[in-house]
């Protein structure tokens, strides 16, 4: 099976730096992001089955967070809309140029980390927020109305890889793996308490 090698744009490769290094205060905030993502993903695959019949299922739509503290990672899982080969590179290892340079601009306006966080949602960046806390990213999905999934990894640095895998269930897999000096992220309780006010933030918004 073939893996592909790309590098990410450099425009991408500044955002990601910004977001790893210097953009949260509180790093709690990536499986906000993560979840965020996987809950939008969510949506979009109940209103494709609402507005194409071809596209009409009975399953129940989920998300599932699994903490594996012997293989020191962490995985959040939906079986929302997923994503094909094309829309895994255009959606991870890039990010559009005009988003890119008023991200950025609004980033150098800020006063402090806090008041960075209402630009995430805004121009699409929560995901590479993964790897505040993990030294690997990967991400496997399965597009609905596609016969092939991919898998997506990173190290966070320059470059990423795309290749095939056997999963046959539509829908996307994260899987973290934490660094060494981010353990805190394997214990289930911390996890479950973390997820527990982001559902209460999901209800106030």
């Amino acid at each position: 099976m073939s893996v592909e090698n790309h590098n990410f744009e450099a425009e991408t490769g500044k955002v990601l730096n910004i977001v790893i290094n210097s953009l949260y205060s509180n790093k709690d905030i990536f499986l906000r992001e993560l979840i965020s993502n996987a809950s939008d993903a969510c949506d979009k695959r109940r209103y494709k089955s609402l507005t194409d019949k071809s596209f009409a299922s009975t399953i129940d739509l989920n998300i599932n967070i699994n903490v594996d503290p012997k293989a020191k990672t962490l995985k959040i899982s939906d079986n929302g809309i997923g994503m094909s080969k094309d829309e895994l590179i255009s959606s991870l290892g890039t990010i559009a140029k005009s988003g890119t340079k008023a991200f950025l601009e609004g980033i150098t306006k800020q006063k402090n980390k806090d008041d960075n966080l209402s630009l995430i949602g805004q121009f699409g960046v929560g995901f590479y927020s993964a790897f505040m806390v993990a030294d690997k990213v990967e991400v496997i999905s399965k597009g609905i109305g596609t016969k092939k999934s991919h898998h997506w990894s990173s190290d966070g640095q320059s470059s990423f890889t795309i290749s095939e895998t056997d999963k046959v269930v539509d829908g996307t897999e994260i899987t973290l793996h934490i660094k060494k000096d981010e353990k805190d992220y394997l214990d289930t309780f911390r996890i479950e308490n973390i997820v527990k006010n982001i559902q209460i933030i999901f209800l106030i918004l």
